[in-house]
Parts: C-alpha cells; structure tokens; sequence
C-alpha cells in the first residue's frame, strides 16, 4: 500500500471543518470538533474549526490572537484558524458578482490553510462544511481530500431541502403564496403547509439573499448527487425516525446529535459582554419556584420593534409568572429604526442583554421557554425538557416549530395578527396552554420529559451520537478523495 494511503492510520485523522460566521453555526460547530477530537478510532483524531477572520477576532479578541492569525491557535483539544473571504467585514455579499469574488477568495485561504497543515506534517484528511460552505468542495478537490457536509439543522430540513431541487420546485413555487396549501413529501410522516416551509423556498420578493440561498443550496445538492459526500446531522433517530429513514436512502446520513456543549469550554458566545453579570440573574432564578419561569429569548438575529416588545412585555404581565426576558442592546428598534432600551423596573421579571442560555434552561426554576425557534435554540430546549411557545420568524424556524407543535407535541405556536405582530393577549394565552393546568399543558410537559430522557441519552458517553461519529470517523478513507474528473472515488452503496 502506497504511504499516502496509509496516511490516516499512522498519524490519525485530521478534520477541518469550516464553518459560516454567525453564532448558530458556530456552536454546533465547535460541539462536533470537541467530541470529534476525543474518538481516537485506532488512531489520534485531530480537529481544526475555522471561522472568518472577522468571526475569529470576535472569539478571540486578545492581542496575541490577533497577532498569530496566520496559523492556528488551540484551545488544548481543538485547534482554530481564520479564513479570509476577501471582504473581512462581516458582511453578506451584495450581488452575484460579490459572491463570486468571495467564494474565490475564500477558496484561496482556505487552499492555503491546507497546504499549511501538510507543511507542517498535519496533512488535513477530511474536511467538513456547515451546510453551505461551498467553498470547501473546490479546496477538497483541489487537495484530493474526501469531504463532509455538517447538517446543522433538523433532518426533516434536508429533506425538505433535498426534495424540493429533486422535482419538488415547481409545485411549492406555484403555491408559495398560500400558506395553508399542503405538499406531500417522502419521509414526512404528514403533509407540510407552505407556511411551514422555510422561509427561501417560498419567498417570492426576488431579493438577492433569496437568490444567493437558493444559488448555494441547488449547487449544493448538484455536489450531494455527483459525489455523494457524507452527511453528519444535528439530530437523533428517535425525533425524526422516518424522515432519516427516507433520507439514507438518498444519501449516506449519520445521525450525530444532539450537538449540545455540556460546559462552558464547548461553547462560544459571540454576544457576550464583558460586563455581563451572571450572578445576578442565576441568583434571580435560584430565587423562583420551580418551573414557574417563563424564559424570553429571541436568537441572535432577531430584531423586534418597539410596538411588538410592548406586547410581548404586556403578556408577560398579563400571564402574571415571572419572567426572564433577553433582549439585546441593538435586538430593538423604533419605527425610524433607531434603536431604544428597555429598563428592568417591573420587580415580576427581569430584563438583562446576554445570558448563558443552555445554564438557564437546565435550571429547575424555568417552566417554558418563549423562542424564535432556530434549531440550536429547539435542541437545547429539548435537551433540557422545556416546553417552548414558538415566534418563528425566518429561515428554519417555520419548520422548526411545525415540529415542535405537530410531531413532538412539546409546545405550541402563536399566531400573529394582520399587521404580523404577537399581541400581549395572544402571547398570555399561550403561555397558560403550556404552563397551566389543562389537558394539552399536561401533554406538552410529559412529552417534553421523555424526549429530554431520549436526548440525553444519545448524547452521553458511549450514547448513539458517539457511536455513529465512531462509524463515520472509520468509513473515513483516502479513496473517498475526489478523483482527477472531479467524482468521488467511492460512493455509498444503494
């Protein structure tokens, strides 16, 4: 055998796994680089993260980080290292001729970031992206290293994604507009309103971010049928059995969650202020009854206008349960888009800019959880076993919610009225359905209770998320490299 092919068995596996700049990829992100880095399948595996170089400064923004950008800094377990796009500011490409010059740019860092690792006799010998950074398909190619993609959402999100560029498109685009129309969908154990789609699939505007998601995910499902990469996903078999089902027999799935960091090494908190007293809201908590609190959070995106906080603050009250509420310093804005504060006078809740949110939630005290619904937010509720009230907004959380609500039956949605905002009156109601005494309550919080036990368990040591990262570390082989016309060299068995 040539010593190339004996490379990974002899020094070990080196992953690098590329990841998009923004908080709800970057935490899954770093989980998997964690727990990839303490298999050691017959061999030491290493993991690499590498963010954008404006991501990374915001992880690391100490001197000599800044000063070591060139090469990769380590945490003890794991190593980092920047990439640049070319822009380095942070911001979204503006037109098609931008993500061009980008993703080149990107493709000529991230070549260079491999060729450094070999130099130094840590050749790379996978390398792995979140969902749609395409650029690791040229580098992979360019370098023959075989690739991964990293699923960070649910499975029923791939699917949905998977079926609508395999024959699906027209339909939901001719019914985009009407969101009660339901499409049928292989492995979805129910039909799909349109309104439960997520949002780029059937967003008619013609905005150029509309443009650019579906550009990158039809591309990216042009790569999964030539080359049929492996697909890790941030989900366990017992949430979306069907689904996964349907979907490993299109592509070769690994179910590898929940990716959820158990300590406050394995998590990143790219809003975090230095002045951010944690003790005092933990003391707040520490403080409550249990389950009696209801916990506000709204992600990393999110932005609510004055009148829509107004409301939510007004159920708060109306629902009369304390309340932990997270807002952001620039998460509001006025009608003329300046943005205003909110000051923490009512003595039923408290109002603070950043918390430790996987902390809160594992706290006794906190009896619902008020979210936008992006996956990292689901999974970590349902980790914890908390009920969640759902105000999706964008992205996969129509999705997310719909699976929330209608599959797991571990919360509910509120419903917006004609001018799309949540009222006080509709947010107490829901609140009551989820925390009261009535029947559904009753339901939502058992359910929630038994897929915690679940996740847990696939989550532990020696659980099925490490098994199935143990079988995909070990199907990792130099001959899944791209070969010289740009296929896989081994594909995955019908």
């Amino acid at each position: 055998m040539a010593d190339d092919e004996k490379r990974p068995q002899q020094n070990g596996h080196h992953f690098l796994l590329v990841a998009v700049g923004i908080q709800s990829h970057i935490n899954p992100a770093l989980v998997l680089v964690h727990r990839l880095s303490r298999l050691g399948v017959d061999a030491p595996v290493h993991a690499t993260l590498s963010v954008p170089i404006t991501t990374y400064r915001r992880m690391f923004p100490s001197p000599a980080a800044a000063a070591i950008e060139e090469t990769a800094t380590t945490d003890g377990v794991v190593s980092y290292v920047p990439y640049s796009d070319g822009a380095d500011d942070g911001s979204w490409p503006k037109d098609a001729d931008d993500r061009a010059l980008r993703r080149l740019a990107s493709s000529e860092s991230l070549s260079a970031i491999v060729a450094g690792f070999a130099a130094r006799g840590r050749p790379v010998t996978c390398m792995m992206c979140t969902v749609v950074s395409l650029p690791v398909f040229d580098v992979a190619r360019q370098h023959n290293i075989p690739v991964a993609i990293y699923w960070i959402q649910p499975a029923t999100l791939l699917a949905i994604n998977y079926h609508y560029f395999h024959g699906y498109n027209e339909l939901i685009a001719s019914h985009a507009t009407d969101p009660t129309y339901e499409v049928c969908l292989p492995g979805l154990s129910r039909p799909l309103r349109i309104g439960n789609f997520p949002s780029f699939l059937i967003d008619i505007s013609g905005s150029e971010r509309v443009k650019a998601f579906i550009e990158v995910f039809q591309e990216l499902f042009e790569y999964t049928d030539q080359w049929r990469p492996k697909v890790l996903v941030n989900t366990f078999d017992e949430l979306e059995v069907s689904v996964i089902g349907e979907m490993k027999k299109h592509l070769d799935v690994f179910t590898v969650g929940p990716m959820v960091g158990s300590s406050t090494e394995a998590r990143i908190h790219l809003f975090k202020h230095d002045n951010v007293d944690e003790k005092r809201y933990m003391e707040w908590l520490q403080a409550q009854l249990e389950k009696s609190v209801v916990y506000v959070s709204f992600g990393s995106v999110t932005k609510n206008s004055k009148r829509q906080m107004d409301e939510i603050i007004g159920g708060l009250q109306q629902s009369g349960r304390p309340y932990l509420l997270v807002v952001r310093k620039d998460g509001l804005e006025d009608d003329d888009g300046s943005h205003h504060s909110l000051e923490d006078t009512q003595s039923q809740g408290m109002v603070v800019e950043w918390c430790d949110q996987l902390e809160v939630l594992s706290h006794s005290a906190v009896g619902c959880f008020v979210s936008h619904c992006g996956w990292n937010s689901t999974i970590e509720a349902v980790v914890s076993g908390v009920p969640v009230i759902g105000v999706p907004n964008m992205f996969d959380q129509p999705t997310n919610i719909y699976l929330i609500e209608e599959e797991w039956e571990i919360g509910v949605r509120v419903e917006r009225n004609s001018d799309g905002v949540v009222t006080g009156i509709e947010l107490a109601r829901c609140i009551e359905l989820v925390m009261g005494e009535g029947p559904k309550a009753m339901t939502i919080r058992e359910r929630s209770k038994v897929l915690k036990e679940i996740a847990q368990a696939s989550a532990n040591i020696g659980g099925y998320a490490e098994k199935n990262l143990h079988d995909f570390v070990k199907t990792i082989q130099v001959n899944d490299a791209f070969c010289t016309d740009g296929t896989m060299s081994k594909s995955i068995k019908p």
